[in-house]
């Protein structure tokens, strides 16, 4: 969902504010986000387990819960990136106006923003694990996604301009590359922020930090922070704005969000709020005064062959639609 969030950003704010846009990639963008959102979807389906009763969230559903409100935002999200991409192509034919595109654009920002909002409380509403619980998640998800989305669009512009199919002026690149390397910094901050606040009390937040800094997890922690230092200053000098090196920035960037989402999602149940009241079995602890806190100490998520074949398989369902859209739909610029 946050690679999904850069396309229909970058499309939907220049029209939505009535500024200048990106020189006739939006079409592109929205349809990345498009098939994105599919692949977000289907990751959600294939993990129930039974994906022939995906009607029963439907039937049976909690809208007391975050995860039926993000189910319901997910279809609603893939639902208008559809219309909002429909409405580009019938305004480029004279069908639909200015301003009826204007409004769909509005809508469209909002939702992206509420989308991710959405799925930061999914964790950030559960105040029995130390790492989620922080009113910083929302906003702090929010970045991530206009980082990792806006490194995609970047680096499928550049190799869909170095194929023919698009004619965009290296002027848009930069304004791309300079938009990458804002996010990157305030994306940083906000992981500043939470770092400072967790550790800076030395109490519970301490053993976060130090999980993250020094622990099982500090490989991914390092490799985000050092991954967006180098994506932000590829972007934002000058003489590195070469399209190979924006590139590998843009690589940088969407593999540093996605380090920090292995940190979010495996340090989440490293370190508890919430002993149980009895004792442990000793499946789980082996001494009689262990916490929940220990039966977790030793433990750190690593997914099977089975599962990373499985992801494999709805990633590449991302990438089928994505170039069957290239193919039979008109996503380059209307001819002036």
């Amino acid at each position: 969902m946050g690679l999904s969030a850069g396309g229909l950003i970058i499309s939907s704010v220049p029209k939505a504010l009535g500024i200048r846009g990106f020189g006739g990639i939006s079409k592109v963008a929205v349809f990345s986000s498009i098939a994105c959102t599919v692949v977000a979807i289907g990751l959600v389906v294939v993990d129930m387990g039974q994906p022939f009763r995906v009607w029963e969230l439907f039937v049976y559903s909690n809208l007391g819960s975050p995860l039926m409100w993000d189910i319901i935002v997910l279809a609603t999200y893939l639902i208008l990136s559809c219309v909002y991409l429909w409405a580009q192509i019938q305004a480029e034919r004279g069908k639909v106006s200015a301003v009826a595109l204007r409004i769909i654009s509005v809508i469209a920002l909002v939702t992206a923003v509420l989308v991710h909002s959405v799925t930061a409380w999914i964790f950030g509403l559960q105040q029995g694990h130390e790492m989620w619980h922080t009113a910083l998640l929302a906003p702090w998800f929010v970045s991530s996604a206009l980082v990792c989305g806006t490194a995609l669009v970047m680096a499928v512009v550049i190799g869909l301009r170095r194929a023919g199919y698009l004619n965009v002026e290296q002027d848009n690149i930069v304004r791309l590359a300079k938009l990458l390397g804002a996010f990157v910094l305030v994306d940083l901050y906000f992981f500043g922020c939470d770092l400072l606040t967790e550790g800076f009390p030395g109490g519970a937040g301490a053993e976060v930090v130090a999980m993250l800094t020094q622990g099982p997890l500090a490989p991914y922690f390092w490799f985000e922070i050092i991954g967006c230092v180098a994506c932000a200053v590829i972007c934002l000098t000058p003489a590195l704005r070469r399209n190979g090196l924006l590139v590998a920035a843009s690589l940088l960037a969407i593999a540093g969000i996605f380090c920090k989402r292995v940190q979010l999602l495996v340090g989440g149940f490293q370190i508890t709020n919430l002993d149980l009241p009895f004792a442990m079995n000793s499946m789980s602890i082996t001494y009689a005064d262990g916490t929940l806190a220990d039966a977790y100490a030793n433990l750190v998520y690593w997914p099977t062959p089975l599962e990373f074949g499985v992801t494999l398989g709805v990633v590449a369902l991302g990438f089928l639609i994505f170039f069957l859209g290239l193919k039979f739909l008109p996503l380059r610029p209307a001819e002036k």
